[in-house]
């Protein structure tokens, strides 16, 4: 595929390292068209084809952050 094909991208929302991870999934899923089955699963094993669904935590009543605390005074 090398030399075969020229990607464009744009992406929002993230920070540089969550942005490049969905570039590299996306390119990786619209890929799967073009190979072959063999080659699907080295994407899949390498973990190409594996979507990252972590998200942010909400923020709950009662605290300053998902998880963080209001300070507490004893006073």
């Amino acid at each position: 595929m090398l030399n075969k094909v020229d990607i464009e991208a744009e992406v929002e929302g993230g920070g540089p390292s969550s942005q490049a991870g969905a570039i590299r999934w996306g390119i990786a899923w619209g890929l799967r068209s073009f190979v072959d089955q063999d080659m699907i699963e080295k994407m899949r094993l390498a973990g190409l084809l594996t979507r990252d669904y972590r998200t942010k935590e909400r923020k709950k009543p009662g605290q300053q952050g998902a998880r963080r605390k209001f300070t507490w005074k004893k006073r």
